[in-house]
């Protein structure tokens, strides 16, 4: 094997000037088939009592998983520098996060 493979791949990543500004989102609805996951982001605000998906994020399996540990990751990391992030608040029934195959939410 060569040393140049075993560098790790720089890749240069552009963000837009829409996309630098962000979308908040306040609830999201997670789907799967065997070859994807599809994450719906939207915004629900109380007394409105509808919402459109914002944003919608479809991608492996295998990718899905990377990112949870990405995501674990990084929130230790938070958690270290900032303390722990506080979750015995209980939210509002129509916040947080739904399970769309067991129509759980997740808090």
């Amino acid at each position: 094997m060569e040393q140049d493979e075993l560098k790790p791949q720089q890749i240069n990543i552009e963000l837009g000037e829409k996309e630098a500004e962000g979308i908040y989102s306040n609830l999201a609805i997670i789907t799967h088939s065997p070859a994807e996951f599809v994450i719906d982001f939207t915004r629900v605000v109380p007394g409105v009592p509808k919402a459109r998906v914002l944003a919608r994020i479809i991608t492996t399996p295998q990718h899905a998983k990377m990112f949870l540990r990405a995501l674990k990751d990084n929130i230790e990391r938070y958690e270290a520098r900032f303390g722990e992030i506080n979750i015995d608040i209980q939210p509002s029934p129509q916040f947080g996060f739904v399970n769309q195959d067991k129509g759980q939410k997740i808090n």
